[in-house]
């Protein structure tokens, strides 16, 4: 690659950012600094009708969050600003004049009743209506009207807009760096609009134009613009500008297969799939998730290592990272592989960031837990016994609440299988036992208990299961000497006591 690295993302700020426009933003990131090259941010917002409040902070905060920061946008200006079309509007007017002069572009004064009725009249003929070299001379334009005409029209205020000129009878030869080479038959494309007399672009000069302006030298994007390609390359070409190379991601499929993700999909069965919430819509971040869980997931949807890791580092994705390795098919969405991955995050923060996080989560419960059961060290400790188990932080009061209040009931099904005629007299031996530890590590506990109940001949399926009721309140948890270690002697010895009681 002879000239710079320079690629871009450009989303509408029309509502929030799907998971798969975060993908396409990651995968631009990835090549970018594979390459050091430049990731740049553009919101491309001409379409003013469809501009919703809020969306373009979303973006930049979802990006921010998922750690995938660019390097040229809005609030980080560069050379190649502004970042926002709505502010580069007056440039535009200038390159649909070169169009027209060029002979590549011509005004069209159809009025949408005027071809809606063309299309009514070619459906009921079984045809498509394209505006295109077909009928383009049977239409009201430039191209019909003469320039004298048209001029008068103009002047007259009359509504207009700029179409592209698409070739006739022309083999476009088309090179994208997933799809490879492509043909298309030039006949089959429409006259684009290009420009409207309201004196706003529409998408297609705005981009083109924008990717030159902003040196753009590779453009990565969605496959549903696939089918703009050829209108792209025909459009450089026509400034006589040098064609950015092309690479279109696959789509990201449903979890059941067939058909493109949608926020509907993640409704029904109930996983996010923006990167934060929005509105009534929880987002991954939210959820729970961690920003370098949702890059890992993203990363390996349409794209293959060439390996059997599945767990990366950023770091490690832009070493690795190849559009060669992009895959032309769709990538199934799968909700239960993306819980795996928060898992394995997990597991890698360290007990003390994970405490932290917990703690604030402990801080807002509306139930009694003393300073002491909230502080740090202790919530570090409890952490370290059962983050193997959990998934996500606020798994973990589902794991951990005995570790800091007294179960107020039992569970009936257990109570019914351990708690026999003789176990509250078991237990009450057992306090005795308890109340004679001074050392009550987790390690003298065992090692005290396992003692006498050999020296009593107890079973211990008489003892610990028993125990491990009263002291939780269900039949789980980590190591139960761990357990009463944390809790301490008084309350280990008082939620024994209180069951005693209470299941006699």
């Amino acid at each position: 690659m002879t000239k710079r690295v320079r690629v871009r993302f450009a989303p509408s700020p029309t509502g929030p950012l799907h998971i798969g426009g975060v993908r396409t933003a990651l995968f631009n990131y990835l090549f970018a600094k594979k390459h050091n090259g430049d990731f740049i941010l553009r919101i491309e917002d001409t379409d003013q009708k469809r501009y919703v409040e809020g969306a373009e902070e979303y973006i930049i905060d979802a990006l921010n969050w998922c750690n995938i920061p660019y390097d040229e946008g809005p609030g980080k200006e560069g050379d190649h600003g502004p970042y926002r079309q709505s502010e580069r509007k007056e440039l535009y007017r200038k390159y649909a004049d070169i169009l027209l002069e060029k002979g590549a572009a011509y005004y069209a004064f159809d009025t949408s009743e005027e071809l809606d009725a063309h299309r009514m009249d070619h459906e009921e003929k079984g045809k498509t209506f394209i505006y295109n070299h077909h009928n383009r001379l049977k239409l009201t334009n430039s191209l019909v009207l003469g320039e004298e005409e048209t001029k008068k029209r103009i002047a007259a205020g009359e509504e207009y807009v700029i179409r592209f000129k698409s070739p006739t009878d022309t083999k476009i030869i088309l090179s994208d760096l997933v799809r490879g080479k492509m043909e298309i038959d030039s006949n089959v494309l429409d006259d684009k609009v290009l420009f409207k007399s309201d004196g706003m672009p529409t998408y297609h000069l705005a981009n083109i134009v924008d990717d030159h302006l902003m040196d753009i030298s590779h453009v990565i994007r969605g496959e549903e613009w696939l089918p703009s390609m050829a209108l792209h390359q025909l459009l450089y070409e026509a400034f006589e500008w040098e064609v950015p190379q092309f690479a279109h991601l696959p789509l990201i499929m449903k979890p059941v297969g067939k058909g493109k993700l949608s926020k509907r999909d993640g409704d029904k069965l109930g996983f996010p799939v923006f990167p934060l919430t929005w509105k009534e819509s929880i987002g991954y971040r939210e959820s729970g998730y961690f920003p370098e869980t949702v890059v890992n997931f993203l990363a390996l949807l349409g794209w293959n290592p060439g390996t059997e890791q599945e767990i990366f580092s950023l770091e490690e994705l832009v070493n690795s990272f190849d559009l060669d390795r992009v895959n032309r098919s769709g990538a199934r969405f799968d909700p239960d592989k993306t819980k795996w991955y928060n898992h394995q995050y997990m597991q890698q923060q360290s007990n003390k960031e994970l405490a932290v996080a917990y703690t604030t989560l402990l801080e807002n419960k509306d139930v009694f837990i003393s300073e002491e059961r909230i502080a740090l060290p202790y919530v570090e400790e409890v952490v370290a016994l059962i983050k193997e188990r959990a998934t996500f932080i606020h798994d973990f009061w589902e794991l951990t609440s005995f570790f800091f209040v007294a179960p107020d009931n039992y569970n009936e099904k257990a109570v019914k299988k351990q708690w026999k005629e003789e176990t509250a007299n078991i237990m009450g031996q057992l306090v005795s036992i308890l109340e004679n530890i001074s050392d009550f590590t987790a390690q003298n506990v065992e090692s005290k208990v396992k003692d006498w109940i050999g020296d009593q001949g107890l079973a211990f399926g008489k003892v610990m299961p028993p125990l491990r009721l009263i002291t939780v309140g269900d039949m789980k948890g980590p190591d139960m000497f761990h357990i009463l270690s944390l809790i301490g002697k008084e309350d280990s010895i008082r939620r024994i006591n209180k069951a005693i009681v209470e299941l006699k």
